[in-house]
């Protein structure tokens, strides 16, 4: 038989270890109750007036100057035949707009697909390939991340002029595939470096190149982490008015450059600006959702890894 002292001692050593209900702190419920259905509703309460600018400006653009400049855009809740698609036809008759718009075009598409090339290509390299220096290499790469653009504007600025690259398309995507690099390097290589090697080594077994292994394996794999990539540069060079406001002209100035001049006469063209600033906005939302499930994969990815 046990003692009455002895029974008093074990039962609450019993309980700490047994079944008993542990006792959590304020903090450790808030957060157990963050996945709940309120949280839910308000974050999506918060995503829809995040939302608001962005409907008030298409509104914006669907109406006449003079609905614009007499009342708010929400006034045409009561009045939708304020409606119209004029502003868009007067927007793609305007041609310093379309080229602004096409420049963008052909400044955004050359510095991703280069920045995603020349990346992967670098990243395999430091990933798979032994060679000497390559750590060191790797790590002056990493480096570069913390460089900013501000640094580099002037010496570019004086090479440009030597090169004749000053005002020209080129020499904006030059300037956004050498500052994209370090990122993507970065970004690429621990993503194929978490790659299988017996998967690689059985690619080399069957007489695969380095090149054969890098665009039938590796770039497959990776496609993931290349769409983060792609929408990250995108959006970057899309949105970008700092580089193209130095290093552009008239003639290869982008639609970032050329909405910031329409601004200045902001009461009389309105019905360019805000149309125009809505089709900046709209075509890198369409890149983010044709990539998104891409995206998606990337980023859970590298959170199991």
């Amino acid at each position: 038989m046990t003692s009455p002292a002895v029974e008093a001692v074990a039962k609450p050593a019993a309980a700490d270890t047994g079944g008993g209900a542990v006792k959590r702190g304020i903090a450790s419920r808030i957060v157990a109750r963050t996945g709940g259905g309120l949280v839910s509703v308000g974050l999506v309460v918060v995503a829809l007036f995040w939302l608001v600018p962005t409907f008030g400006l298409l509104v914006s653009s669907l109406r006449d100057p003079q609905d614009t400049g007499a009342s708010g855009w929400w006034k045409v809740f009561s009045h939708p035949g304020q409606l119209t698609w004029h502003n868009y036809d007067k927007l793609l008759s305007n041609d310093d707009m379309m080229k602004a718009f096409f420049n963008t075009v052909w400044i955004t598409v050359p510095s991703t697909v280069l920045v995603i090339l020349i990346g992967s290509l670098a990243a395999y390299a430091f990933a798979w390939l032994e060679f000497p220096g390559r750590d060191w290499l790797f790590l002056v790469v990493v480096g570069l991340l913390v460089v900013p653009i501000q640094v580099a504007l002037i010496p570019i600025s004086k090479l440009y002029g030597e090169t004749h690259l000053f005002g020209t398309i080129t020499g904006v995507v030059l300037f956004h595939v050498a500052f994209g690099l370090p990122f993507a390097v970065f970004l690429l290589r621990n993503y194929f470096a978490g790659i299988p090697r017996d998967l690689l080594e059985a690619a080399r077994m069957d007489g695969g190149t380095d090149l054969t292994i890098f665009f039938r394996v590796v770039l497959p794999l990776g496609l993931p982490a290349i769409a983060s990539l792609a929408i990250f540069q995108f959006l970057w060079v899309w949105n970008d008015m700092l580089v193209a406001l130095i290093y552009a002209d008239a003639d290869s100035q982008p639609l970032t450059v050329a909405l910031q001049s329409q601004t200045r006469a902001m009461g009389a063209n309105i019905e360019v600006l805000a149309p125009g600033a809505f089709l900046s906005l709209v075509v890198p939302l369409a890149v983010f959702f044709a990539f998104q499930r891409h995206f998606v994969q990337g980023v859970m990815a590298g959170a199991v890894k």
